[in-house]
């Protein structure tokens, strides 16, 4: 038998493997085939004439080259309400240069605020705060999500980039360490937490993917003050308000709701045992490959740095951790506090072949805030930042723009008004 011939029945058999270790655990593992025998059927056929080894070391290739994620600000630690702390970095704004050099003295009196911004007094007085934009990644994610954007943005605005608790760099929620479950309510106020830390004053804007979507909700829900005096622009991306619980994840209906009935407690089971199936999820990396791939992205044509570094990303969250968090979402409803947003600019942009937060849940938002901007992006999936970065890039930096965080002239291609694809 060929390695190829034999890699793709690995594959297979890895699947099965995996369903019989879920069922030894004493949770059903049938519905989870209905998910592991198609990834596994589809790496199968897509892969068919690569072998294993020949994959591995492409794998290899990839992370040692790849330069995605590899972007750095200054780094600061916030406390959340538990005593986590919550790893952030800051891109600050570049100086412009006067044309001729007047009004450019270098030895203006000026401070270091606690947030490391450097500002100038002028006339006596201090200089007002630059708009702030803080991201806010999704599940199983990190800050380094952001990467095309942070790319594209560096230098043009303040931004502010951090980890959800158990996610990057930030600490493990002590609270889930004692037994708590973790909430969106904690994660608006983690967010507070970064806010108050990094960017104290000034208007901000605020980004969030998928769970960040969510927490910044959350962050309104709590925080209404806080959004009425100082947000001066919002971008929800793949995101929800509520009703995850009715989400299919195209599968059909008798086996997402299969599904539905026993991972809350597959996950715990697999929580229960983080080493030995962390051992397992590297010995089954092309099954999982499978798995990102279909649920991260809707393009046939994706790169394939971008996808290994979703793969990444998603890997580096503990199994541990995604059991955790994966509650909180059916329990997830926070339709209420979106007119807190009806009064700044808002985009609202998703991908229209989304299968975690379809695009009928950005729809949804749509319809409570009738003002915002719409995009949904064709061929895209849930990781659309990754996927189409140039089409949520020009969106975000026309509501930078909107939302006086940047100056037309400085965002250069970016945030142009002709018409995008999907746009409302």
């Amino acid at each position: 038998m060929s390695e190829s011939s034999a890699g793709a029945g690995d594959i297979v058999a890895a699947a099965a493997t995996t369903a019989a270790s879920w069922r030894r655990a004493g949770v059903a593992g049938a519905a989870i085939g209905v998910l592991a025998a198609g990834a596994a059927a589809g790496v199968a056929v897509e892969r068919l004439t690569v072998g294993r080894g020949m994959r591995k070391k492409a794998r290899l290739a990839l992370d040692a080259t790849g330069p995605y994620g590899s972007l750095r600000g200054t780094p600061g630690r916030a406390l959340a309400d538990d005593g986590t702390e919550l790893y952030y970095e800051v891109d600050e704004v570049e100086p412009a240069e006067p044309a001729d050099g007047a009004g450019s003295d270098r030895s203006a009196p000026g401070r270091t605020t606690a947030s490391g911004t450097r500002r100038r007094r002028l006339f006596g007085r201090k200089a007002p705060a630059p708009v702030t934009v803080v991201f806010s990644h999704g599940y199983c994610l990190g800050q380094d999500s952001w990467h095309f954007q942070r790319a594209a943005l560096r230098g043009l605005v303040r931004a502010v980039y951090w980890d959800q608790r158990s996610h990057g760099r930030s600490e493990r929620g002590r609270a889930q360490a004692d037994g708590v479950p973790v909430g969106i309510d904690q994660l608006g106020r983690d967010l507070k937490a970064v806010i108050d830390a990094a960017a104290p004053e000034g208007r901000i804007v605020l980004v969030g993917h998928s769970m960040g979507g969510m927490t910044m909700m959350a962050l309104a829900d709590q925080y209404p003050a806080l959004i009425r005096d100082r947000v001066a622009a919002v971008a929800f991306v793949g995101t929800s308000s509520g009703k995850l619980g009715e989400v299919n994840f195209g599968l059909p209906v008798a086996g997402v709701n299969a599904v539905r009935r026993v991972l809350p407690g597959v996950l715990r089971a697999l929580g229960s045992q983080a080493e030995l199936v962390e051992k397992g999820r590297r010995a089954t990396a092309d099954l999982f490959a499978g798995l990102i791939k279909r649920y991260s992205f809707s393009s046939k044509d994706v790169d394939p740095a971008v996808a290994r570094f979703a793969e990444r990303l998603i890997e580096s969250t503990p199994i541990d951790v995604v059991a955790e968090f994966y509650p909180a979402f059916t329990e997830h409803d926070k339709s209420g506090a979106l007119p807190a947003f009806r009064d700044v600019p808002v985009l609202i942009l998703a991908g229209e072949k989304d299968l975690v937060t379809p695009s009928s849940h950005s729809e949804a938002i749509a319809d409570v805030l009738p003002d915002a901007e719409l995009i949904l992006v064709p061929d895209a999936g849930h990781l659309v930042m990754l996927e189409h970065p140039e089409t949520v890039t020009d969106r975000l930096a026309d509501l930078l723009v909107r939302g006086g965080a940047v100056a037309a002239a400085n965002v250069g291609e970016h945030g142009s008004t002709a018409q995008q694809p999907g746009r409302r």
